[in-house]
């Protein structure tokens, strides 16, 4: 019998099968048909070029009654009420995604509304979208919304290297930025906790973090290479984890919280999701050094700021094209970014909208030891 004190809960750790290699899509056609035979491929219109040959011959091959549909103007409600639409009229049976994190999220989502199998594809190394039960929804115009808590993980997640090889550099290196958030989003909510799978989600986002650090610089060096396929497994794959054993608790907090207020701000839609992220990870280590004076948050910051002048992520609202943003635009943000239901709020102590403006344009500040902390808090951070 179950302990009164015993809270169970459903528990979407991984995708029921994962299939990876070079070349791999044109191969798993079977697995595929085991899930359904009329397919409905969403993605954007490069992805879907990409792998426009590879699936006519998986058509000819498996007789697939096939059609596509590009998830536009973004990954919106407007878009998905077209998606469904698209998907009952071609009596779709299973849901393929194709592409990076928004063209997932949004075949994810629609497979869940539609309650049909699915399949993804991820064509960069951008995000963890592929392996995750979460969708973000975001406004026509790209400006986050909400997210969606799916009800399982992908049933099938195909990672073809020679396809994520065809996506330009930056977008490995901005799901490097993605990735390596979950160290320093995970160790601030959870580091304390004594919950048997929170503290082996923590401490596989430390293992992340260190992959990340010892061979993202050779992997961006060779693409295809040894490392490169490493750091690509860490982005997609491992950084998917983290959030299926930890939950939503391990998943964002102040650093994912920046890129939803970023978003509102239509000069930074030209800017990744992981870019984002990963200047959120360094706004968040200015929080924990102003607020509560976390002289270990201030040496952390120096480091990752060395690591990504190394591989090339953004470092300040310059490096995000965002140098000309206005105070309002600033403003609208943070507000947006402390909103009550914010993950922010899974920091150990309470910010403001004017101590984030400060933190967002002092991310490259050089440390300062004498500096005191703007309020004191009982739990520090470890960072």
């Amino acid at each position: 019998m179950n302990s009164p004190n015993f809270q169970s809960f459903a528990l979407m750790v991984a995708p029921a099968q994962v299939l990876r290699g070079s070349g791999i899509l044109l191969e798993v056609g079977g697995a595929i048909r085991r899930l359904g035979q009329r397919p409905l491929l969403v993605g954007g219109a490069r992805s879907l070029s990409v792998v426009e040959s590879q699936w006519q011959q998986l058509v000819d091959e498996h007789q697939f009654c096939v059609t596509s549909a590009r998830y536009e103007p973004d990954c919106s409600e407007t878009t998905l009420k077209t998606l469904n639409q698209i998907a009952q009229d071609h009596q779709a049976d299973l849901i393929v995604g194709v592409g990076g994190g928004k063209a997932l999220d949004a075949a994810k989502l629609l497979a869940h509304q539609q309650q049909l199998p699915i399949v993804t594809i991820p064509t960069s190394g951008a995000t963890c979208a592929a392996w995750t039960a979460l969708s973000n929804i975001y406004s026509n115009e790209g400006a986050f919304q909400y997210d969606v808590a799916l009800d399982l993980c992908p049933d099938l997640l195909i990672l073809d290297y020679d396809l994520l090889q065809t996506a330009p550099q930056r977008t490995l290196v901005a799901g490097i930025g993605d990735a390596i958030a979950k160290w320093y989003e995970a160790s601030v909510s959870s580091g304390h906790s004594p919950a048997t799978l929170t503290i082996a989600a923590v401490q596989q986002a430390r293992v992340l973090r260190d992959i990340l650090f010892q061979k993202s610089a050779k992997a961006i060096e060779n693409p295809g290479g040894e490392d490169w396929r490493e750091v690509v497994d860490a982005t997609v794959l491992l950084a998917g984890v983290i959030g299926g054993l930890g939950g939503a608790q391990c998943r964002t907090v102040a650093a994912h919280a920046v890129h939803n207020g970023l978003t509102h701000i239509p000069a930074a839609h030209d800017t990744l999701h992981g870019e984002k992220v990963a200047y959120g990870i360094l706004v968040q280590l200015r929080l924990e050094e102003m607020v509560q004076g976390n002289q270990l948050a201030t040496s952390t910051r120096q480091q990752l700021l060395q690591f990504y002048s190394a591989i090339g992520l953004p470092q300040s609202l310059e490096d995000l094209g965002l140098g000309g943003t206005t105070l309002a635009e600033l403003r609208h943000s943070a507000k947006i970014a402390c909103a009550s239901n914010s993950d922010i709020h899974r920091l150990p102590f309470a910010v403001t909208p004017e101590q984030l403006i400060a933190a967002m344009v002092s991310t490259t500040i050089v440390a300062e030891s004498s500096r005191k902390p703007l309020a004191e808090s009982q739990n520090p951070v470890k960072a």
